[in-house]
């Protein structure tokens, strides 16, 4: 369920909490995105209690394509978290969640201060700078230095197969908002390369599953 994924590394290394749930074959997500997602939950789920996580500190946000990145902790409440498309966190014992089809998930990892954000950042998200968004949110939260921050972008959807490289874009955001390029990690995968992998909207107009990234401070 939950593979090898390389692209992860450091973060893990860094000592964070971190997973990415690729397509599971075994589940028929030729639906809309409601039923699919509810489909893959008990799987997503699972990753998340193999990270050393609790269902009931597993926070998701509705991703509606906003730039809004919200603080949480605690018992997830109201989750997934209303018009966010970002979370972030100084809580150990929370998980943050964001699922994405082509979309870049953006894993955030704060090493000084402790913290962390998921950010789902497609053509409108980047668009709006959802990135700069994060960061400003972690600096007034958690005091963070961007300088110090580590940021890992996932598989998502390039050129050729989409005609908006908002991968590219990305990073000129982040380089722009002060994180380093020794601390900016793109994994380069495009999410229609490996269909049996991955999820892809694009391809599979609009019926299709989410994978999903996760991620948490260390538990120690």
């Amino acid at each position: 369920m939950v593979e090898d994924n390389s692209f992860l590394s450091p973060l893990v290394q860094a000592g964070f909490r971190v997973s990415w749930v690729n397509r599971i074959l075994e589940v028929d997500t030729h639906v809309d995105r409601a039923e699919a997602v509810g489909r893959l939950m008990p799987y997503h789920e699972q990753a998340v209690r193999e990270m050393g996580g609790s269902v009931e500190r597993f926070w998701l946000c509705e991703q509606t394509h906003s730039a809004l990145v919200v603080p949480v902790s605690g018992g997830r409440g109201e989750s997934p978290v209303a018009e966010a498309d970002g979370l972030c966190t100084n809580d150990p014992s929370v998980v943050l969640g964001v699922h994405v089809a082509d979309c870049g998930a953006l894993y955030i990892a704060d090493p000084v201060n402790q913290a962390v954000a998921v950010v789902h950042s497609g053509k409108v998200g980047t668009e709006k700078n959802i990135m700069a968004a994060a960061i400003d949110r972690m600096q007034e939260e958690y005091g963070s230095d961007p300088s110090e921050l580590i940021v890992v972008l996932a598989p998502c959807i390039r050129p050729p197969a989409y005609e908006v490289d908002f991968a590219a874009e990305i990073k000129k955001q982040a380089i722009a908002v002060g994180i380093t390029e020794a601390h900016y990690h793109d994994c380069g995968i495009c999410t229609t390369s490996a269909p049996e992998t991955y999820y892809s909207y694009r391809l599979e107009q609009g019926k299709t599953g989410r994978m999903i990234a996760l991620i948490a401070l260390s538990s120690s």
